[in-house]
């Protein structure tokens, strides 16, 4: 279960364009950050998971959980053509699949990401 090559990010550039010239919230399990960029064809996301966060089967298990809640809800993103970052939190890898799914959406709607009506 991964993202389309194509909607992955990859260089580090983007990542330091999103942290130097994007939007972030702060949840208590996910940092969500978000820059709007009009010349990208489609959404492009990246996940950034420190050793911080556990050891590698839990880093690993957190991209999955939020792999899967973006496929679950990336149709509802009123603007698709921006850059995507979700970095877990400590004690992230600990938290349900619904405690992980209720934060990154709460933190996605108060950067006022969705769509008004979906």
């Amino acid at each position: 279960m991964r993202l389309p090559r194509k909607q992955s990010m990859s260089k580090r550039a983007d990542f330091s364009r999103v942290r130097k010239d994007g939007q972030a919230k702060a949840g208590r399990f996910v940092v969500v950050s978000t820059l709007s960029d009009p010349s990208l064809p489609h959404l492009l996301v990246g996940f950034i998971t420190t050793r911080k966060v556990g050891k590698a089967h839990d880093r690993n298990l957190l991209r999955r959980r939020l792999r899967s809640i973006l496929q679950r809800h990336g149709h509802r993103l009123a603007d698709p053509k921006r850059l995507l970052v979700a970095i877990p939190r400590v004690g992230a890898a600990q938290a349900s699949f619904a405690e992980l799914e209720e934060d990154w959406l709460r933190q996605v709607k108060r950067l006022g990401l969705f769509a008004s009506g979906k």
